[in-house]
């Protein structure tokens, strides 16, 4: 009877861990970014490593397009663009949003900066950071030019995000 109880303890304790992406098989800073193609709004497709010794990428995953900390993460990122431009430095923001909010999104705000379309959630989940909820948990990780995460930010704050991924991409170069 005691066996049973550990049993389904672990397991609750297992559930909360992913629904929280808070589980071990979670990616940790020196793994190999995942790799994966996703459109924007218009269409275009990016993928990560075209930007292979080329750059450092920040890939930012968002939980939804038009809602207030989103706004407020993609100003932050919208106002600083040209900082991350003449330093050669690649920003992708990513949300499990249909191609359509994220074209309103943009255009709502005056977006400068490529936001990705993960509908099929497949990039959310590799990287770990798809909730409970079905939409990706706000989470940013940088990448290196070797295409290996080098920091990954699992509390962001959405006005100073910009500031923050800069000074470490900024560092990568």
């Amino acid at each position: 009877m005691k066996f049973l109880f550990v049993f389904m303890i672990l397991g609750i304790f297992s559930g909360i861990l992913k629904a929280f992406n808070l589980s071990s098989d979670s990616l940790s800073t020196d793994q190999e970014a995942p790799d994966f193609t996703l459109e924007d709004a218009s269409g275009q497709k990016y993928t990560l490593s075209d930007y292979r010794d080329k750059s450092p990428v920040v890939v930012y995953f968002y939980p939804k397009a038009n809602t207030p900390g989103c706004t407020k993460q993609a100003y932050s990122i919208r106002d600083e663009w040209s900082k991350f431009q003449e330093n050669n430095i690649q920003v992708l923001g990513i949300s499990v949003d249909s191609k359509e909010e994220i074209e309103k999104f943009i255009e709502n705000y005056n977006l400068n900066f490529p936001l990705l379309s993960d509908n099929e959630k497949s990039v959310s989940k590799a990287y770990g950071v798809l909730n409970k909820f079905g939409v990706s948990s706000r989470v940013t990780f940088i990448i290196n030019k070797k295409g290996m995460i080098a920091a990954i930010l699992r509390n962001v704050n959405v006005s100073s995000h910009a500031e923050d991924v800069f000074e470490i991409a900024v560092g990568l170069k």
